[in-house]
Order: structure tokens, then C-alpha cells, then sequence
């Protein structure tokens, strides 16, 4: 693949194919991308109607039932812990679980595969950034592309490398002739939602993720889908 160069705004970063030596550093920008969703989750659960509602009558009924304000307290001190400790479970978790599947081995599973593909933004030298997809046929024969590991790390956010990366995608499905590109994201990802949108991706669904500690916080999955237009 042509390695994209990106000037103007920001000229000092390239997308390029994965290669063997971006190991070590693109699970890294990965894993920290998605771990520092944990607080954004966090402050996203404290704001839920029904976790509030939970939370305020928890400490109505221990202030009624003990008359100690000092233990009512505590159970809002109690709560928010509960909270941070689900939030940074279910997105560590997700992470160790990528790492021993597709991100164990780059080659064999993106790079050696038809239909797929893995690609790194680079800046200075260093890897800042990370996208992948995979390509698959619905039963009525019709090919996607799956858009997927989209990570920036924060010292880069906001110059333009995730837009790339979705165009990088986009170009990948069109040339394979596929319909669409598709993929899912969290609802704390609210960046990622408004990139998604302003390049043209409609939400086609949402729904619960099945790990216990995303559906204590509130964390629902959301689909997104990007149809390419015919004849391009």
C-alpha cells in the first residue's frame, strides 16, 4: 500500500503499513488509548439518572436507618469507588483480552490475511497511532470492511490522524470493492462518535455489552456503518 503522507495542518506525521519493528509501541498507543477511557466512563456513569437515583438512596436510607451522616457519606465514597473500579476494569480488561487475540501477532492476523490489514500513524520516529480492518461477506454476498484498534495517543489527539486513518479505511474497502465499513464503539467514546458522524458514518444500532462491569456503568456499545457511494 502507497504510504499517505498528510500536509499542511499537520505535516510532520505519515500512515503507513504495519511492520514488524512497531511491535512493541503500537500495542502500547493502543493499550494507553483505551485505558484512558477509564475516567471518561467514570465521570460519564456519576452523570446516569438511574446511578444517581441508586447512589442518593442508598445514602437516604442508611442516613434514616443509622442516623450517622459519617456512614452515609461513607456510602457515597463507597459508590464512586465501585464505579472507578468497573470503569477501569471492563476497558484494562478489553485490553489484555485484544493483546492475546489479534494484537499477539500482527502478521498472521492482519498482515499475512486477504481482506485485512493494520497500519500505524508515525510521527518523529515514533509510532502515535494505530487502525486496522478486517474485510468479511454478508450471506447475501455482499463485502464490508470492519474498521477497527483506531487509537491515537493523547500527545497527538486532534491533529487530523483518526480522520486520516478513516479515509485510510475507506480507501482500503473501495479498492477491495466492498459496500461498507463498519464498526463499534463505546459510548464513552463520545470523540470518536463525532468524528464517526462528521465523516459520514450513521449509527445503525446500539446495545449492551455482555461483560458485567460495562453494565454497571452504563457503558453500551454503539454500530456504525459508512456506505460507500456506487461507482467509487
Amino acid at each position: 500500500m502507497t504510504e499517505a503522507q498528510h500536509k499542511g495542518t499537520m505535516p510532520d506525521y505519515s500512515i503507513r503499513q504495519y511492520q514488524d519493528s512497531d511491535f512493541e509501541m503500537a500495542r502500547y498507543v493502543y493499550g494507553q488509548s483505551v485505558k484512558d477511557l477509564t475516567m471518561v466512563a467514570f465521570h460519564q456513569a456519576l452523570r446516569f439518572p438511574h446511578i444517581r437515583l441508586f447512589v442518593v438512596a442508598t445514602f437516604l436510607l442508611i442516613l434514616v436507618t443509622t442516623g450517622s451522616l459519617l456512614l452515609s457519606s461513607l456510602s457515597l465514597v463507597s459508590a464512586a469507588l465501585v464505579l472507578w473500579m468497573c470503569s477501569r476494569d471492563f476497558f484494562h480488561s478489553y485490553v489484555k483480552n485484544t493483546f492475546s487475540a489479534d494484537m499477539l501477532d500482527f502478521q498472521k492476523f492482519y498482515m499475512q490475511r486477504e481482506g485485512y490489514g493494520f497500519w500505524v500513524a508515525e510521527s518523529g520516529g515514533q509510532v502515535v497511532g494505530t487502525v486496522a480492518a478486517s474485510t468479511f461477506s454478508l450471506p447475501s454476498g455482499e463485502k464490508h470492511v470492519e474498521l477497527k484498534r483506531m487509537s491515537v495517543i493523547k500527545s497527538h489527539r486532534g491533529k487530523g490522524i483518526a480522520k486520516a486513518f478513516c479515509r485510510t479505511i475507506m480507501d482500503f474497502a473501495r479498492r477491495g470493492g466492498c459496500a461498507a465499513v463498519v464498526l463499534e464503539t463505546s459510548l464513552a467514546q463520545t470523540d470518536a462518535q463525532k468524528l464517526y458522524e462528521g465523516m459520514g458514518f450513521r449509527q445503525t444500532r446500539s446495545f449492551h455489552s455482555p461483560n458485567i462491569t460495562a453494565r454497571l456503568i452504563g457503558n453500551k456499545m454503539l454500530s456504525y456503518k459508512y456506505s460507500i457511494p456506487a461507482g467509487r
